[in-house]
């Protein structure tokens, strides 16, 4: 699901409590991965940060995305 606020552009990806333990471990090296296929692939957004919740992870773009993009 991809949210837009005033100041946020956040993409929600649910994902279980195991797995986002795993992902936040590693978190700066997928952002460097992502925002390497992303420009790669000649768009313009670029992964900010990603936070995690209770059942599923945030990644804060700077530029509004499409579900399309991603």
């Amino acid at each position: 699901m991809t949210t837009k606020g005033l100041l946020k552009k956040q993409v929600i990806v649910p994902i279980n409590n195991d797995n986002i333990f795993k992902f936040m471990l590693n978190s700066s090296d997928y952002i460097t991965n992502i925002n390497r296929v992303l420009k790669n692939i000649k768009l313009e957004i670029k992964i900010d940060y990603i936070c995690s919740e209770l059942s599923s992870i945030i990644i804060v773009t700077d530029k509004v995305t499409s579900s399309l993009d991603l």
